[in-house]
């Protein structure tokens, strides 16, 4: 039994799979396949990525997955490299804090959102029903002057209306 990535290359050859077929099936890049096979671990991304790298790797070629990957963390380990970075797992685990924060912000975001639309639409529908109760009651004018008020929406939609032929021209 030869080494580790010696192993991994004759399983490759015997069963007759080009390291482009491995790198279509499992998008792993080729320079990392061959980096696997020569034992160079220090070009492999580092932490859990070179375990899915073997576990890639051995499933393309049909070989036990759970198998290859031990070899690979003796192999590594006997290489001189630690399995574990501390700063990988701090990197890994604060991104994963970080997208949870994102997630929950935007879910709080929209959870605001959601009441404001909700207090608005009740707040005009109980305008629209005090008003169609207070025309049909007749005391509607008397709440509003529509003298004033008319007179004031009509200079805004005259102003709004020419400024709107101005810009369009």
């Amino acid at each position: 039994m030869g080494s580790f990535g010696e192993d991994l290359r004759m399983e490759r050859m015997s069963r007759g799979i080009a390291l482009e077929d491995i790198t279509a099936v499992t998008k792993i890049s080729q320079h990392h396949l061959v980096a696997l096979e020569q034992e160079r671990f220090r070009q492999l991304p580092g932490g859990i990525l070179n375990k899915g790298i073997v576990r890639g790797y051995a499933s393309a070629v049909g070989l036990d997955q759970q198998d290859w990957t031990e070899r690979f963390l003796r192999a590594y380990q006997a290489s001189g490299q630690g399995e574990d970075d501390p700063s990988w797992t701090t990197f890994a685990s604060n991104v994963g804090r970080a997208r949870l924060q994102q997630r929950e912000a935007a879910e709080f975001r929209l959870r605001w959102l959601g009441v404001l639309a909700l207090v608005l639409v009740v707040s005009l529908i109980g305008f629209l029903a005090v008003r169609l109760f207070g025309v049909r009651a007749g005391w509607w004018p008397t709440v509003i002057p529509s003298n004033h008020v008319g007179a004031a929406l009509a200079t805004w939609y005259d102003s709004a209306r020419s400024m709107v032929r101005r810009v369009l021209g």
